[in-house]
């Protein structure tokens, strides 16, 4: 007999935090194996707890006992033998160089997975087979510095009984011991270390290529004038350009080198070789110039992509290094990395928040900005009971939640802090961004792959171009030259920081408005989808029922009908019924509320109870239609409110009906102008599905300007609703709370998660995460993506034009090799600036930018 058993993927491997992570595949194949087991598969989190191993066996070949010590086991080995690290480095500055690092640290034995972008590096590798110190070293053998202890970023995976943000787990950290993770030498030098020794990238650390650069081109300069003024003999200018293209070259020439070891051929490599051929012929000012022009272009895109770092880094930054902590009735400041959860932070006025957690005494406004980007101060005020929110954290409510790295207003509050520095939501953003920046778009892996067939035919083309041409009647020198000229207009520097550029700022100015992208392919997507789906519940409405329609029954004043109501829904804990309570006492706040007694449910209809000797009945229709029936009137008034959607109570007390009540999630404020904006930025299809009945989805569909309104849905049938979409329109976005809508965002092309902010569930599940529950955000990063997609296709048609039109120029002779360098890096400085451009991104561009697509 086939039976199932789910097991919590937290628990098997308390170091995996992703479904996707290579652990959980190789945990699900040694359990497949096991005797008796017929299936093992992944069962998404609902939000309502954590992702399961669901296990299909026959009861008769094994038991649940045996299986769920297997898995254990199975777990224990696994994390005990992968870790994952994730580190902040230096000396990787632009996208090649990142590439070339990232194929080496594969070919080291035991490494499963390594991608590196510039400043970043994620690896997972087999402690059996390889270790941290061996990837340390092999970065540092390419000049590659990993930075110790910096604040917001773990160095290495945590212990596993204290998990770290997104995919950081349990390696033990090699950082000194203090309390910034940095030993006296780096807080004086400021130099990154690895294995015990010293990684500069050159001579003059991290900033060698620049002035290398600046060197070459200064001398190469200086060469160009004295030979125009006649003021140097030429050995003389031979020697400045040679030592001119010794700067220009010295890292290329590197870089090259590690190509060649990996088997592959980079835009260095033909740099080099055209620089050479230039010098073989004698030309050593154009073979100069080649270095010059190409070592500051790569200096610049440093720089550029640095930038871009840095507005990532500037997230990390923006929680305080030290906090005011009382304890035992005694204040003193302490580092944040020595908070732990259940300490009472005083926050003065107008400073930032040291921590995650809520208030317990004092009140005051917060700006939210930094993390969420709400553009207004939000209120704040004590919870109710301390010992309840400590237990429950993640319920408190925003009125009493606070963030690291936000800003107090003009009142002194205490703050109990329930997270970690490392573990709080803006560390977790600014890590997540991070990774994020380690994934390659699809346009990134389509030029990737056209790189390693393009540079190779390019040197085929070199071959054909040098035996063709004296076969065709040019002297060998001509034809020597010309290939040269050939292999300078062919190498695709700018479309190779085509797309990882625009990509890389886009994700930085994304994170700077309270928005988490995760990787260039959501952002791609984002940017070319035509279809959004919404939940409805606390996504487009507030979340909350009220109270909006009172209906009295003829000669039944409506100040008596609520106060009935009152009196009764008050001693019930129904969410319509504390919205009864709630929005009825605001209408009628001077009327004395009658005594009641014998509250009974009724499961399913409503409420029964004794109100002045005389029984009352708040209900649905069936409620009374099972009682006796419904005066028609009433009847009338309850269908024109269930037509409206609105949920509807009857009220009767005695023989007497006493009138409806319509109540109503109603829609947010933002709402309609978000699905505006949207429209306007070319989404054509704007489609709510719900839960709710059918009625009530068209109505708030209808309010807020929705094409379409799916109600009486499952959670099942939103997962098969959005497949339809998916068949329908190629690609749909699902926007939900990344919690009950998990399901629905997994099948969607992106998967977009509001109020993220303190929820690890959103922040885990989403492909874009909007930390504030502001609505407007979901235009500015539709219309961010939006723009980064046309600044990509800009890019790639610049760099492929360039190469288009060198290639025949320099082929008939009409394009020499200076001229071709000048275009070429041209180019590429073009492109680059061109990415730049979105770091600039502002949100009155998300409403305008339909009319410049």
């Amino acid at each position: 007999m086939t039976e199932t058993v789910q097991l919590d993927i937290p628990v098997l491997l308390p170091h995996v935090t992703g479904d996707d992570d290579g652990c959980v595949d190789r945990l699900t194949a040694i359990l497949s194996k096991s005797t008796g087991v017929s299936d093992v598969h992944v069962v998404a989190s609902d939000g309502d707890g954590p992702s399961q191993l669901c296990l299909h066996f026959d009861s008769s070949a094994t038991s649940v006992a045996r299986i769920r010590s297997l898995a254990r086991a199975s777990g224990a080995e696994i994390t005990d033998q992968f870790a994952h690290i994730f580190w902040d480095v230096t000396g990787v500055t632009h996208t090649r160089k990142a590439r070339s690092v990232a194929e080496r640290l594969r070919q080291i034995d035991g490494v499963a997975e390594a991608e590196v972008s510039p400043g970043f590096v994620r690896v997972e590798f087999d402690r059996r087979a390889t270790s941290e110190e061996d990837i340390r070293n092999a970065l540092a053998h390419h000049g590659v510095g990993v930075k110790l202890g910096t604040r917001g970023t773990p160095t290495a995976d945590a212990p596993a009984s204290a998990p770290r943000a997104g995919r950081l787990v349990d390696t033990p950290s090699t950082a000194p011991d203090d309390a910034t993770g940095r030993d006296e030498h780096e807080a004086d030098d400021g130099h990154d270390h690895g294995s015990g020794e010293h990684v500069h990238g050159g001579p003059f650390g991290e900033r060698s290529e620049v002035i290398f650069a600046i060197t070459s081109s200064v001398l190469w300069v200086g060469g160009f004038v004295a030979e125009l003024a006649g003021w140097l003999d030429d050995s003389v200018l031979t020697a400045v350009f040679i030592v001119s293209g010794f700067f220009g070259g010295y890292f290329t020439l590197r870089e090259a080198i590690d190509g060649i070891r990996n088997r592959r051929f980079e835009i260095d490599f033909l740099m080099l070789v055209a620089a050479a051929g230039a010098a073989i012929l004698g030309k050593w000012e154009e073979g100069a110039l080649l270095l010059a022009l190409f070592s500051l272009g790569h200096a610049l895109e440093g720089y550029a992509m640095g930038r871009a770092r840095q507005a990532i880094e500037a997230l990390a930054d923006l929680a305080p290094p030290t906090a005011v902590v009382r304890r035992n009735d005694t204040e003193s400041e302490v580092p944040v990395e020595q908070l732990v959860v259940g300490d009472t932070v005083v926050v003065k006025p107008n400073e930032r928040i040291a921590a995650d957690g809520f208030v317990v005494s004092g009140t005051s406004s917060v700006n939210q900005a930094p993390l969420t980007g709400e553009s207004i101060p939000v209120d704040k005020s004590p919870v109710d009971d301390v010992a309840v929110a400590a237990k429950a954290p993640t319920e408190v409510s925003g009125e009493s939640k606070l963030f690291a790295g936000t800003i107090n207003g003009s009142g002194q509050i205490d703050l109990y802090v329930t997270r970690l520095a490392k573990d709080s939501s803006l560390s977790k953003l600014a890590t997540m961004v991070r990774e994020a920046e380690t994934q390659a778009s699809p346009t990134q892996q389509f030029t990737n792959k056209f790189e390693r067939i393009f540079v190779p035919a390019v040197l085929v083309l070199v071959v054909v171009v040098m035996v063709a041409g004296p076969a065709l009647g040019s002297s060998l020198s001509d034809s020597f030259y010309r290939a040269m000229s050939v292999l300078v207009a062919a190498s695709p520097c700018a479309l190779a920081i085509a797309t990882p550029s625009a990509v890389l700022a886009a994700v930085a100015r994304a994170g700077q408005v309270g928005v988490l992208v995760k990787g260039g392919g959501p952002l791609e997507n984002l940017g070319t989808l035509n279809a959004i789906a919404f939940d409805k519940t606390g996504t487009l409405t507030e979340g909350k029922p009220r109270l909006t329609d009172v209906v009295a029954a003829d000669g039944v004043a409506e100040a008596e009908l609520l106060a009935v109501a009152i009196a009764v829904e008050n001693r019930s804990d129904h969410p319509l019924a504390a919205a009864i309570v709630r929005d009825g006492t605001a209408r009628i706040a001077s009327r004395k509320i009658p005594a009641v007694s014998g509250v009974e449910s009724i499961t399913g209809r409503g409420v029964r109870a004794v109100v002045d000797d005389r029984t009352v009945l708040i209900g649905n229709i069936k409620l009374f239609e099972e009682t006796g029936g419904i005066d028609e009137s009433v009847r009338a008034a309850a269908d024109n409110l269930l037509g409206r959607g609105r949920t509807i109570m009857v009220v009767k007390h005695g023989d007497r009906f006493l009138g409806a009540l319509g109540l109503r999630d109603t829609p947010r404020p933002a709402a309609k102008k978000m699905i505006d904006d949207l429209r306007a930025l070319g989404i054509e299809r704007a489609i709510m599905i719900s839960g709710d009945n059918q009625l009530v989805a068209e109505s708030i569909a209808a309010e807020v300007g929705l094409t379409n309104a799916w109600g009486d849905l499952m959670p099942d049938d939103k997962v098969s609703a959005i497949e339809r979409l998916r068949g329908e329109e190629g690609k749909v976005a699902m926007v939900g709370d990344g919690v009950n809508d998990a399901p629905a965002m997994a099948n969607a092309t992106v998967g977009i998660a509001m109020g993220a902010a303190g929820s690890d569930v959103a922040l885990e599940t989403a492909d874009v995460a909007l930390m504030g529950d502001e609505l407007a955000k979901l235009p500015v990063i539709i219309g961010l993506s939006r723009k980064a997609s046309r600044i990509i296709k800009q890019n790639l048609y610049m760099s492929l034009g360039m190469v288009a039109f060198l290639i025949p120029a320099t082929l008939v002779g009409y394009v020499g090799i200076g001229p071709a360098v000048v275009f070429h890096e041209g180019s590429t400085l073009v492109v680059v600036a061109n990415a730049l451009r979105l770091l600039a991104y502002r949100r009155s561009e998300s409403t305008s930018a339909s009319t410049s697509a």
